[in-house]
């Protein structure tokens, strides 16, 4: 099933992981909705929602760059609004957007904390219940949300309970809007990866050239997410995926061309639980280098 003509709503798409999945879908022709806060070049990270908006066009979509807080309920309205106007509905919405301090209880200023739930739980919330009214006249209807398995391990949340309590917020929306909206036909999905990712998250959390030679590229984040929109919404909603095992249930079997550095032992993330075993072939480091994703 090609993407073609469909329109994607995805939020943080202005770079990493929101824009690889903008990118594939504009292989196949999609529309994508670039819902981002970053207008101006940043002095540290690469990208804006122009030159996402460039980047998309120039693989075969038709981009929308839309200046978006995903905090504020008036400029997610107000952009989903936009869309619909410019493409004519929205058929996938993508929560994305994410904040993360991975710091103690007592190290966790409230301005922080504010920060990662409103970004996270609250946005993803948020800009969920302004694209439903749409999807629900779309022929294929997913909303796909970049965060982790509901595993209720103390681990996940010792050293970093408010991060954890934003990034499992968003689950929390799959496990609920799955089952709320099963009779409108619309998919809720979550999607994250076994290993760190290539991104901003990595180099700046972790500072090095090391710690992103033991990451995956967003590709992998991409063709997976790519892979949950060619499923029938009806059939595969409340799901709660690892990148690879999914891509392997999908017929992947080489999973070397998503390293950044084969030759490098592979960063886990946080929230991939025990019981997530990797594919027959692929091989995790032991964790000496954390993780740092958002």
């Amino acid at each position: 099933m090609s993407l073609a003509g469909k329109t994607l709503f995805v939020t943080g798409a202005s770079r990493g992981i929101g824009l690889a999945i903008a990118l594939r879908a504009a292989r196949d022709g999609a529309n994508v909705a670039i819902a981002a806060k970053t207008a101006e070049p940043h002095p540290k990270l690469a990208g804006t929602i122009y030159t996402a908006a460039a980047e998309i066009e120039a693989a075969g979509g038709r981009a929308l760059p839309l200046i978006v807080d995903v905090r504020d309920e008036g400029s997610v309205m107000a952009a989903v609004a936009a869309t619909v106007a410019r493409f004519g509905g929205i058929d996938v919405c993508v929560n994305n957007a994410s904040a993360i301090s991975l710091t103690g209880v007592l190290a966790t200023d409230m301005k922080r904390y504010d920060l990662m739930n409103q970004i996270n739980a609250r946005g993803t919330f948020l800009t969920s219940k302004a694209c439903i009214p749409h999807l629900k006249e779309a022929a294929n209807p997913h909303v796909l949300m970049l965060s982790p398995p509901l595993d209720m391990n103390p681990r996940w949340f010792a050293g970093q309970t408010a991060y954890a309590m934003a990034k499992f917020g968003m689950s929390l929306c799959v496990l609920g809007m799955a089952e709320e909206f099963r009779a409108d036909g619309i998919a809720f999905n979550a999607l994250w990866p076994r290993t760190g990712i290539a991104t901003a998250a990595i180099q700046f959390a972790l500072a090095g050239d090391e710690a992103m030679r033991a990451c995956r590229t967003p590709q992998i984040m991409a063709d997976a997410a790519h892979a949950v929109f060619e499923k029938p919404a009806r059939d595969f909603s409340g799901n709660f995926l690892i990148d690879d095992s999914f891509l392997y249930d999908e017929g992947v079997r080489d999973f070397t061309p998503y390293s950044v550095d084969p030759s490098y032992p592979l960063m886990p993330d946080f929230f991939v639980p025990e019981w997530s075993k990797p594919p027959p072939g692929v091989t995790i480091g032991d964790g000496s280098l954390a993780p740092a994703h958002g």
